[in-house]
């Protein structure tokens, strides 16, 4: 039997900068049902069956857009301009230094102090299972220069998965962009519960040294004999309280991952499964590389994470996977570009494939 709770658009009705903001459903004749808002582009809710084809909730959100205002700035949003972190929030485009907003001392992080997970994006359904999604980031926005126009598409289809798809375009400025998704996941159904349960496999057999402030350095490192191992099947919980330096930085798993795939190529990037519900999530993604995070600062704090039904939000209540390009790639050469010049367009797509086993 399922137990999740009824969203209702009309609490997410509200004005925000001077822009509409509401609440979209996407369902397919299946059973799946995507809800997302256009503050911050977020899915609030994913409806998808477990082995015995209970609708059960798979990811946390908010039931109100005051909850979801005041709630994890993150959780279930479009990130840009730039996701991950800029080191020093300072990067040279063409020989100028560029400062970004400083919104993770000493660092930038996911496109600064109101990057887009704070900004309301224009809507327009296009069917029952895809929603367009439209933001002009403006030149000299939290510090980056260009105006970056992106268009989103969420949609589902008859087998259960959700593609998210952006195409952005330079248009006047040289700039950067590395977008991701940011939602966060418990396929259990009870969004209040660990995931460490949780058998995850990440095609990476490198991820990205960090430095103390948690920016990549440039270094990759094997995950062979470490706690970031994932190439074969393994529990979210088996390792992740190994005495290891990035761990105990991270309070968890919080690392990049280099996935092996031609660039540019939609290929698997991970899999979790979530053996007592039989829920499995295939991520597939045409981006270098694949953020872990394991829901580290999930407080329980009141009321930020205060959720959907009164559910607590915890520490390791929710795991994210965030395919992009390299965090702070800005900074390092040898990783993959994410430089756009004037007229240039960076098109990417996340699949979200949900099945069962």
């Amino acid at each position: 039997m399922s137990h999740h709770v009824e969203l209702r658009r009309e609490n997410f009705r509200t004005t925000v900068d001077g822009r509409p903001v509401d609440l979209f459903t996407l369902r397919n004749r299946s059973g799946m049902v995507v809800r997302v808002t256009n503050y911050g582009a977020k899915i609030e809710q994913l409806l998808v069956p477990d082995r015995n084809g209970t609708l059960g909730d798979v990811v946390q959100g908010y039931e109100t857009i005051e909850q979801v205002m005041n709630g994890q700035a993150s959780m279930g949003s479009f990130i840009g301009r730039y996701c991950g972190r800029i080191a020093q929030g300072r990067f040279l485009l063409d020989g100028v230094e560029q400062r970004t907003s400083v919104n993770n001392p000493p660092n930038t992080l996911h496109g600064g102090t109101r990057g887009s997970r704070f900004r309301v994006f224009d809507a327009r359904q296009l069917d029952d299972s895809s929603l367009e999604l439209t933001y002009v980031f403006q030149d000299g926005e939290e510090g980056f220069p260009g105006t970056l126009p992106v268009r989103l598409v969420y949609s589902v289809d008859e087998d259960n998965a959700l593609t998210i798809a952006w195409t952005a375009v330079a248009v006047d400025k040289t700039t950067v962009a590395n977008f991701t998704d940011h939602t966060f996941f418990n396929l259990s159904g009870d969004a209040g519960a660990s995931i460490l349960d949780h058998v995850a496999t990440v095609n990476g057999s490198r991820y990205l040294a960090l430095d103390a402030t948690g920016a990549p350095t440039g270094a990759m490192v094997d995950v062979t004999g470490t706690p970031y191992d994932f190439r074969s099947p393994t529990a979210l919980g088996t390792r992740i309280n190994a005495k290891d330096p990035m761990l105990a930085q991270g309070k968890g798993y919080d690392l990049h991952y280099v996935v092996e795939k031609p660039a540019g190529a939609l290929a698997v990037h991970a899999r979790v499964l979530h053996p007592a519900s039989g829920r499995t999530l295939e991520v597939r993604s045409t981006e270098p590389g694949i953020q872990l995070y394991t829901g580290n600062f999930l407080e329980g704090k009141t009321p930020r994470d205060v959720g959907k039904g009164n559910t607590l939000y915890t520490k390791h209540s929710a795991f994210c996977l965030e395919p992009s390009h390299f965090p702070n790639s800005v900074n390092v050469p040898s990783f993959p570009s994410t430089v756009l010049k004037p007229g240039q367009w960076y098109a990417g797509r996340i699949v979200y494939a949900f099945g069962v086993s």
